[in-house]
């Protein structure tokens, strides 16, 4: 299943794109079951700063449960789309991504990043950046409303950190997470079975759960075939690995 040009503009245009019911309810409910059982076991509280900043349940990453949501539904067909057929390369493990409720009042608010740069708990080692191509989020819990731990984007920020790789040269790498102006937020409501696709190179965050439920989301890290030999220049030519999106360019 191909992304539609109207997808493939918004990605284009805003730097991702949401498109609904793509994941089989039986396959939310095996990704649900697992995550579910994983977690009655217990969660030792020391660990959760990195498991939330890397992944709940971190057995199961590599759980066909887990992989199929990505690997054997029509998400990978729309991510050759625009990827380039037979390009499409994943880590091969998935991120289980909880948002528990919050008491707190006031809640705080979504913080934006991108993905990669050092953080004590994210484990990137210091002095590297593990860039790649999209994000892939799939939604496990219905989102109905803002401010329920929603996978939020910063519209548009693809664009800026083109430009900001740009002008300031691979010596910005070692800056760590590029302070740019930010327009405002866009959080992402929907239904379990959505999915998102974003650029690399959008600013993007969690907004706080401030619902009285869990927010299921899975996520996975997608890199083009020829990503390791392009990892700078992806930096500073955003649509080098995404033939599908190159397309829609105005000629030269």
């Amino acid at each position: 299943m191909n992304l539609t040009h109207t997808q493939k503009r918004h990605i284009l245009d805003h730097g991702f794109v949401k498109i609904p019911g793509v994941i089989p309810r039986a396959m939310i409910d095996d990704a649900l079951r697992a995550i579910n059982a994983s977690i009655g076991e217990g969660i030792d509280p020391a660990l959760l700063p990195t498991l939330r900043a890397q992944s709940y349940c971190p057995e199961l990453k590599a759980d066909p449960a887990i992989t199929g949501l990505l690997m054997k539904t029509p998400a990978w067909g729309m991510l050759e789309s625009v990827i380039g057929e037979g390009q499409v390369r994943t880590s091969g493990v998935g991120q289980i991504a909880l948002r528990f409720p919050t008491r707190r009042d006031p809640a705080g608010q979504a913080s934006p990043h991108i993905d990669g740069f050092y953080t004590p708990t994210n484990g990137v080692p210091k002095g590297t950046v593990r860039n790649f191509t999209a994000l892939v989020g799939v939604l496990l819990s219905d989102l109905p409303e803002p401010n329920s731990g929603n996978f939020t984007v910063w519209p548009g920020t693809h664009h800026t950190h083109e430009t900001y790789f740009r002008e300031r040269g691979r010596g910005a790498l070692d800056e760590g997470i590029p302070k740019i102006d930010l327009p405002e937020p866009t959080p992402i409501t929907g239904k379990a079975g959505d999915i998102v696709i974003a650029h690399y190179l959008l600013s993007h965050g969690i907004s706080p759960n401030q619902s009285s439920n869990i927010r299921y989301a899975c996520f996975f890290r997608i890199t083009h075939a020829d990503h390791e030999q392009q990892r700078w220049e992806s930096m500073t030519d955003p649509w080098l690995q995404w033939p599908g999106i190159r397309k829609l360019l105005p000629a030269d």
